[in-house]
């Protein structure tokens, strides 16, 4: 079922259950239907008719609030009827931002008002300032169109400004019911994602639980205790987190009620694994492998070792090919690009590429990860083409080093990439945020000799008492980099 219609049904059958939860405000199901109604409502009266970058058929709302508690109701207002939505993440710098906007060229734009929020049409500087609504003084929700775009999504820009990538409302749908099964969602769900809802991850946990007429909760900012507070205090069930605010959760006695818990984003050590039984017993702990483009690929099952480059088996519905450079399948255990054949791939980029990212071949797609199959099914996911750093002759994976090092004691975050070198072509290279004072140069080595081949240990290596993230958790590679090529303060060189 659409969201637009799961909300009107749980508006109708339990008006008073609470459907978001952000931090001191709590929006019922009658709340957060009837706000997304008269969002809708002004919508469509600002703007009749769609004239942006997708074309006079549908209306595209860019959505700038960040986790705001009337978030749901703008999204599930701004992907209803024709209505697409494009989420913009406000965190980003203001010239990134704008830039992102000029691309786009919305029809509306929905930013943050306090409590409320206002609407405002580019265009003729029209708005309107929308409120918490109680009353269905507007009209139901429509259902849009399944082949029609609804939701445009940003990567995470590592390199470049961020890409967006548009998604028809059928691909997104077949996720949906297949995922509500096999992650076991219903309507006794109570999530807890505080990730940026403008990201793939919390977004489609918001989703799925409002689907189902269960109880989302999101934060502003993510700080451990009060995440706990609200765990605890609210008799959360599941948390769909990234690997970092993991391990600052398991810092802390955590919360026995727990029962399942989602990664996604990067891979658990096996330090991680323990820590979590510790942390949270009883939580049936998944990971998951994806990408904004292909939907889900790949996931682990309760119970799985932990592993360094093993990311389970396919997702229901979706068929794996590992092929080489002439596009030749690959035996098991052989190294090669990830295809996907699935319901589930991006309609693609919005505008023209640049060339990189989303690749089709027939009925299948990529977006050029390195990987191979084991004979049971199980991939192993090895790092992303042309991120291979060809050094003295080696191929390293620095996604494959950047788990060994996670892996070691006192190391919280690593980022490993290369550099040009006269002899060797490449020389790799990391940085790493140790976790407390015990980390010294010969201990390091010692300890990555026990876990890589020499070849494969970073030649230079520095410390970074507080590693950039992004908004979605993950290492700001671009700023790591960079500080590296200036010798920034920001890092001390260990060896």
């Amino acid at each position: 079922m659409p969201l637009s219609g799961a909300l009107e049904q749980h508006a109708a059958n339990n008006p008073a259950n609470p459907a978001f939860h952000l931090e001191d405000r709590v929006l019922s199901y009658r709340a957060l239907t009837a706000t997304a109604r008269r969002l809708f409502a002004a919508f469509s009266n600002l703007t009749p008719e769609g004239c942006s970058t997708i074309g006079p058929q549908n209306r595209l709302i860019a959505i700038v609030t960040g986790n705001h508690a009337l978030f749901p109701a703008a999204f599930a207002a701004a992907t209803a009827g024709n209505n697409c939505a494009a989420l913009i993440d406000p965190h980003l710098p203001e010239p990134v931002r704008r830039r992102m906007i000029e691309k786009l060229d919305p029809d509306l734009i929905v930013i943050a008002d306090g409590p409320a929020l206002l609407v405002r049409s580019p265009r003729d500087g029209n708005n309107a300032t929308i409120a918490e609504e109680a009353s269905f003084g507007a009209p139901p929700l429509p259902e849009g169109n399944g082949d029609d775009p609804f939701l445009i999504v940003f990567t995470s820009g590592t390199t470049a400004d961020p890409k967006p990538i548009i998604r028809d409302r059928r691909s997104w749908r077949a996720s949906l019911a297949t995922g509500a099964p096999f992650f076991g969602i219903d309507a006794t769900a109570s999530t807890y994602a505080p990730g940026p809802l403008a990201h793939g991850l919390a977004l489609y946990a918001m989703t799925e639980t409002l689907l189902a007429g269960g109880t989302f909760h999101s934060a502003r900012h993510f700080e451990a205790a009060e995440a706990l507070k609200t765990i605890r205090g609210n008799a959360v069930r599941r948390l769909v987190l990234v690997p970092t605010v993991l391990r600052r959760l398991c810092e802390s006695d955590g919360a026995e009620g727990v029962t399942a818990i989602t990664i996604a984003s990067a891979k658990l050590t096996a330090a991680d694994h323990a820590l979590c039984s510790k942390t949270f017993p009883g939580a049936a702990l998944r990971e998951y492998y994806g990408a904004s483009e292909l939907g889900f690929i790949t996931a682990t099952a309760p119970g799985d070792p932990a592993s360094s480059t093993a990311v389970g088996t396919a997702f229901p519905g979706v068929r794996l090919s590992i092929l080489d450079g002439a596009g030749k399948a690959l035996p098991a255990g052989e190294t090669g690009t990830i295809f996907v054949e699935s319901p589930l791939v991006a309609t693609g980029y919005l505008g023209a590429g640049d060339g990189a990212g989303l690749a089709r071949f027939g009925s299948l797609a990529t977006v050029g990860d390195l990987g191979f199959l084991e004979a049971d099914g199980t991939l192993h996911l090895l790092g992303r083409s042309g991120g291979m750093v060809l050094s003295g002759g080696n191929n390293i994976y620095p996604s494959e080093v950047e788990a060994a090092l996670l892996g070691l004691p006192h190391v919280r975050a690593a980022h490993v990439f290369g550099v040009e070198h006269a002899d060797l072509g490449s020389e790799l290279v990391a940085v790493i945020e140790p976790s407390g004072s015990d980390l010294t140069p010969d201990g390091l080595s010692a300890a990555m000799a026990e876990v890589l081949p020499r070849y494969k240990q970073p030649r230079r290596l520095w410390l970074c008492r507080a590693m950039p993230v992004t908004p979605s958790g993950k290492v700001e590679a671009k700023m790591v980099r960079q500080w590296v090529v200036e010798g920034s303060n920001a890092l001390e060189r260990l060896f």
